[in-house]
Formats: structure tokens, C-alpha cells, sequence
């Protein structure tokens, strides 16, 4: 994966955050669940699904990386991927959409599509 430099990280994890906040603020109005949370604060989104658990995404600057904490597949560590245009898991191969969409639609019955590479 191709090194970003840092201004270039700032740009591309502030808005995947921003893309990630504003679609799960979408997505709790439209679901009216009453347990449903979602905090933005300082490169930290944290999503609480109830009794589905609570995921929490951060940017790490240092690292230039998005890090995730998931209750379905645990932590996990994502690099920007230029050549793929997204964030990816070097374990996985997968990227950070994919797996957010997957694990949110199969928690919550529904059929999300996290608008991001």
C-alpha cells in the first residue's frame, strides 16, 4: 500500500469520518430504535446498537490509519489502499465499507450500504 503523507491522510480519514457520522445519523432516524447512539468527538464516532453491541471507529493519526472496534469481529486496523481508493485490512482484504455494511445489516435486519470504500 502506498505511504499518504500526512495532509493527505487528514483529508481522506476526516472525510471518511464525516461520511460515516452523517449516514449513521441518517440511518438512526430512519430506524427509531430507542437504544440506537451516535457520538462524534475528536476522531472518535462511536455507534451503539443496544443489544447488538457498540462499535467504535477512530482515526490514528500516527499510524495514518481508521482503526475499529467491532462487537461482531473485534479490533481491527485499516490503511488507505490508493490503488483500491479505501480503507483495507491488510488480515482481511476487505475493506472498512464492506465490513460495516455487512455486519450492520445482519445486526439490525436491514440492508445498509455504508457509503464508503
Amino acid at each position: 500500500m502506498t505511504e499518504l503523507d500526512d495532509a493527505r491522510y487528514h483529508n481522506l480519514s476526516s472525510q471518511t469520518m464525516d461520511r460515516l457520522t452523517e449516514y449513521f445519523e441518517d440511518l438512526g432516524d430512519e430506524l427509531e430504535m430507542d437504544d440506537y447512539d451516535i457520538e462524534y468527538s475528536s476522531g472518535v464516532l462511536t455507534l451503539r446498537l443496544g443489544a447488538h453491541g457498540t462499535y467504535v471507529i477512530n482515526k490514528q493519526p500516527p499510524n495514518r490509519q481508521i482503526w475499529l472496534s467491532s462487537p461482531i469481529s473485534g479490533p481491527e486496523r485499516y490503511d488507505y489502499d490508493v490503488a483500491r481508493d479505501a480503507w483495507f485490512c491488510r488480515h482481511k482484504d476487505e475493506s472498512l465499507g464492506v465490513l460495516l455494511s455487512r455486519e450492520i445489516s445482519e445486526a439490525l435486519a436491514i440492508d445498509a450500504a455504508v457509503p464508503i470504500n
